[in-house]
């Protein structure tokens, strides 16, 4: 079987571009709030950085809600799900150890 030339066999290319147009506002978005979330749930998990969960969790929150809204493709959609449910619970474990100030 030929391949399309500048294709090799076997390579898989992650992107959140699926429609082929560039959308370097929406995917910075997407990461940025994705990243807030990871650190709002993994700091959530401990208490002595609930402060760091509680505002990290807020920021990709509200990011993520932003980003779902500019959204153009499936996959920045599907990520920006992940971000908005690991910023609500980073946020919820933020709060429950302590809350928003030290």
């Amino acid at each position: 079987m030929s391949q399309p030339p500048g294709r090799s066999a076997g390579r898989y290319h992650v992107t959140l571009n699926t429609d082929g147009k560039r959308h370097p506002l929406e995917n910075a978005l997407t990461l940025a709030a994705l990243s807030c979330g990871l650190i709002a749930f993994m700091s959530g998990l401990f208490v002595p950085v609930h402060v760091v969960a509680s505002w990290a969790g807020v920021l990709g929150f509200v990011g993520g809600l932003y980003a779902q809204y500019v959204s153009a493709t499936t996959a920045e959609r599907s990520l920006n799900i992940v971000a908005i449910v690991a910023s609500f619970v980073g946020t919820a474990l933020g709060i429950y150890h302590g809350g928003f100030i030290p």
